[in-house]
C-alpha cells in the first residue's frame, strides 16, 4: 500500500489566519507591559543606579566636620552626597569602599546642619519631595499587573489551540476537505475485493438519489478488518478522495478521558459536525479501543468508555435514510468488539482485508517504487516472491530501508544487494555487533544449523532454503530461512510432519555429531509443541483421538475470562491429548535423526563451509549436498510462473 500525501492541515503549534490579530494583540499587551514595567523601575525607584550606600547620620555629620564632603542633593528627608576621598563601610569580609552615600534627617530635625554645609563650604541642591503615596500604590499593584497580562496571554493561547476547559467536549476529528483528499484508489494496491465492495458506496456518495429511488439503503456502517499494516486507514482516505466528500477522522482513543461523559459529549459532536456538512464520511481508527465488550473481565467495565460506546451505538442507530453519513472503522481485533455494534443498523457490512498475496506485493511494491531509483538488477517481482506475509506497510518499510543501505554505502541506485539486505534485516534481524564466537561455538551453530538445512533440502513437503547463516542476528545465533515457492492456504499433514522434522533437526544434529545438547533450540521445541498441540486439538490429524476438536488454546483478552470458560474434554482425554502430542513431537525427532545419518557426509560438508563461510545461499547448500530440485517441483514452480503471468496480462 502506498501512503497517500498528508492533507494541507493547521500545523499543532500554528494559527490560523483569523486566530493572528487576536495573538499578536495579545503579544503587544504583553510587550508594552514589559516596557512600563522597565520605566517604572528605572525612573521611579529611589534605591536605582544613581543612588549610594547607605549611611548612618551620625558617621555622615562626622565627615562633613572633617571636610570630606563636596556635594549634597537633599529630597524631602532624603540626603544624597558626594565625598572627596573614599571612606570604608562594613567590616570584615563586607567592607568595601564608597564615594557616595545616601542617609536620611532625624524626625527632630537639626537646626546647625544648613550653617554647617555652608561653613565646609559644601554645594548643596534641593528638589521637591515625591508623592510617597502614589510610588507605594505603583509598586504594590506592579507584580498584580504582571500576573494578569501573563495569565491573559496563556489563557488566550490554550483557548485558541482548542485545548482549554470550554471546548473539552468538542470532537477531535480532523476534517480533511474535498480539495485535500487527493488519494484515490490508484494510490492502493492488492486489495480489490476491498475496493469492488467500497465502490457501492463510493456511488451512494456521489448520486443518493439512485438508491434512494428504489428504496435501497446503503449500510450505514462500513468495518474494515485485518492485520496491522495492511492498507484499512489508506482504504477510507481512498473512498473519501474517490467520492469527494468531506472526511473526518479520529482514533479510538480520542473520545478516552478522565472525566467521566466527554468522551460521549465528543461523539455526539463530532456526529453533529458529519450532518452539517453531508454527504460525509466518518472514520474511526483502532475501534476496539472503545467498542469492546462490555461489562468483560474481572471488575466490570470502564464508566467512561461503556457511556462512549452507548452514545456511539445510540448516533449510529438513530440515523434516518435521508442522512446522506456513512461511518467507517478498522480494527484488527474484531473478535473483541461488542455485539452490539456488529448488528445491522450499525457496523452490519464488515471488509476483510488480508495480507497480500504475491501478485498483490508486486502491484505493491511497484507503487512504492515510484520515487526510488532501482538499478537494472532488480526484479520487483521475484522480491515479491521472496517476501511471504509482509503486509504493505511491511513492503514499504522494505524498499525505504534498502534505500538506507545504498545510501551508506554511497551509491546512486537501489541495487539487489541493498534489497536482500534490508529483507534479511527484517526477517532476521539486525547483524548482532561485538559477538565473538570461539571456534568452538561456531561448529556448534554449524552443525545445529545444517541439521536444519539438511532436513529442509531433502524432506519431499518441505519449503525450499533461502539461506543458511551463522552469524548471530536478533536474538539467534545462526538461521536457516526458508521461502516457500507459492502461496499456501490450506496445509496437508504431510508438509505440517515435514515442518516438525526440519524444526528437529537441529537438536538432531548436535546429539547425532557432538553428542551433546546446547540451548539453541529452545524455541524450535516452543514453536514444535505448539504445532503439534494444533494438530492434536484443533486440525484432527491424531490417529489415536480422530477427527475431533478440542477447543484449541485461545487467548483471553479480558482478565477472568478464562475462569468461566468449561472445558470440553475430561481430565483423561486431556492426559491423552498431552502423550499424543509428545508422541508427534517424538517422532518427528526420529525422523530428524533417521534422515541426517543417510546424509551425515553432506551434513559434514555444509557444516565445514558454514565455518568457513558463514552465510550461504540455498542454491549452494543443494550443490553441497549433491541434490537438484525434483521433476515436480520444476513443474510446479513453472506453474506458478504462468499463472502469474497470466494474471498480470
Amino acid at each position: 500500500m502506498t501512503q497517500p500525501q498528508k492533507p494541507n492541515q493547521k500545523p499543532s503549534g500554528g494559527s490560523s489566519p483569523e486566530q493572528q490579530p487576536g495573538q499578536f494583540r495579545s503579544q503587544r499587551f504583553i510587550f508594552w507591559l514589559l516596557i512600563a514595567a522597565a520605566i517604572f523601575f528605572l525612573l521611579g525607584n529611589p534605591f536605582g543606579p544613581g543612588a549610594g550606600q547607605q549611611i548612618s547620620y551620625t558617621e555622615f555629620r562626622q565627615q562633613l566636620e572633617d571636610g570630606n564632603i563636596t556635594r549634597v542633593t537633599v529630597e524631602g528627608e532624603q540626603i544624597v552626597g558626594e565625598l572627596a576621598e573614599p571612606i570604608s563601610v562594613g567590616s570584615g569580609e563586607q567592607a568595601r569602599e564608597i564615594e557616595q552615600f545616601v542617609t536620611f534627617l532625624p524626625s527632630f530635625g537639626d537646626e546647625q546642619l544648613l550653617n554647617t554645609l555652608r561653613e565646609q563650604g559644601v554645594e548643596v541642591n534641593t528638589r521637591p519631595a515625591p508623592d510617597g503615596a502614589w510610588t507605594s500604590i505603583l509598586f504594590a499593584l506592579l507584580p498584580f499587573l504582571l500576573l494578569l497580562g501573563v495569565g491573559y496571554f496563556l489563557f488566550r493561547r490554550v483557548r485558541q489551540q482548542g485545548q482549554g476547559m470550554f471546548s473539552i467536549g468538542q470532537s477531535k476529528a480532523e476534517l480533511y476537505d474535498r480539495e485535500d483528499a487527493d488519494t484515490t484508489f490508484d494510490d492502493v494496491a492488492g486489495t480489490e475485493g476491498a475496493k469492488e465492495e467500497l465502490q457501492e458506496t463510493i456511488t451512494f456518495l456521489k448520486n443518493p438519489k439512485r438508491f434512494e429511488s428504489l428504496g435501497g439503503e446503503i449500510p450505514k456502517g462500513i468495518l474494515l478488518v485485518g492485520p496491522p499494516g495492511t492498507g484499512k486507514t489508506l482504504l477510507a482516505r481512498a473512498v473519501a478522495g474517490e467520492a469527494g466528500v468531506p472526511f473526518f477522522s479520529t482514533s479510538g482513543s480520542d473520545f478516552m478521558e478522565m472525566f467521566v461523559g466527554v468522551g460521549a459529549s465528543r461523539v455526539r459532536d463530532m456526529f453533529k459536525e458529519a450532518k452539517d456538512a453531508a454527504p460525509s464520511i466518518i472514520f474511526i481508527d483502532e475501534l476496539d479501543s472503545v467498542g469492546r465488550q462490555r461489562g468483560a473481565g474481572l471488575g466490570g467495565g470502564n464508566d467512561e468508555r461503556e457511556q462512549t460506546l452507548n452514545q456511539l451505538l445510540n448516533e449510529m442507530d438513530g440515523f434516518e435514510t435521508t442522512e446522506e453519513v456513512i461511518v467507517m472503522a478498522a480494527t484488527n481485533r474484531p473478535d473483541v468488539l461488542d455485539q452490539a455494534l456488529l448488528r445491522p443498523g450499525r457496523f452490519d457490512r464488515q471488509i476483510t482485508i488480508d495480507a497480500p498475496n504475491k501478485q498483490s506485493r508486486h502491484e505493491i511494491l511497484k507503487i512504492h517504487a515510484r520515487n526510488k531509483p532501482l538499478s537494472d538488477d532488480v526484479d520487483l517481482e521475484e522480491v515479491a516472491r521472496s517476501t511471504p506475509g509482509l503486509s504493505g506497510a511491511d513492503l514499504e518499510n522494505l524498499l525505504n530501508e534498502a534505500a538506507l543501505h545504498a545510501a551508506r554505502n554511497d551509491k546512486d541506485e537501489i541495487e539487489k544487494e541493498d534489497i536482500r539486505a534490508a529483507r534479511d534485516k527484517i526477517y532476521l534481524g539486525r547483524e548482532r555487533q561485538g559477538v565473538v564466537l570461539t571456534d568452538e561455538d561456531k561448529k556448534l551453530i554449524a552443525y545445529h544449523e545444517g541439521g536444519h538445512a539438511v532436513l529442509a533440502a531433502t524432506l519431499p513437503h518441505a519449503d525450499p532454503i533461502e539461506k543458511v547463516t551463522i552469524v548471530p542476528r536478533g536474538k539467534a545465533m545462526g538461521v536457516t530461512q526458508q521461502i516457500p515457492e507459492r502461496e499456501q492456504y490450506i496445509y496437508r499433514r504431510e508438509y505440517l510432519l515435514d515442518r516438525l522434522a526440519v524444526m528437529m533437526g537441529g537438536r538432531a544434529s548436535e546429539d547425532l555429531v557432538l553428542d551433546t545438547a546446547t540451548s539453541g533450540a529452545a524455541n524450535d521445541f516452543k514453536q514444535a509443541t505448539q504445532m503439534a498441540r494444533r494438530m492434536v486439538v484443533e486440525l484432527g490429524m491424531s490417529e489415536k483421538l480422530g477427527p475431533v476438536s478440542f477447543g484449541g488454546q485461545q487467548d483471553q483478552v479480558f482478565l477472568g475470562q478464562e475462569l468461566a470458560q468449561r472445558k470440553d474434554y475430561s481430565e483423561e482425554t486431556g492426559r491423552e491429548i498431552d502423550l499424543e502430542i509428545k508422541r508427534i513431537v517424538e517422532e518427528a525427532y526420529e525422523r530428524a535423526v533417521t534422515t541426517l545419518k543417510e546424509h551425515r557426509d553432506g551434513l559434514d560438508r555444509l557444516a565445514q563451509r558454514l565455518m568457513d563461510e558463514e552465510e550461504i545461499d540455498g542454491d549452494v547448500v543443494l550443490e553441497i549436498l549433491g541434490l537438484e530440485p525434483s521433476e515436480a517441483e520444476a513443474e510446479e514452480v513453472q506453474t506458478d510462473k504462468e499463472r502469474d503471468a497470466a494474471a498480470a496480462d
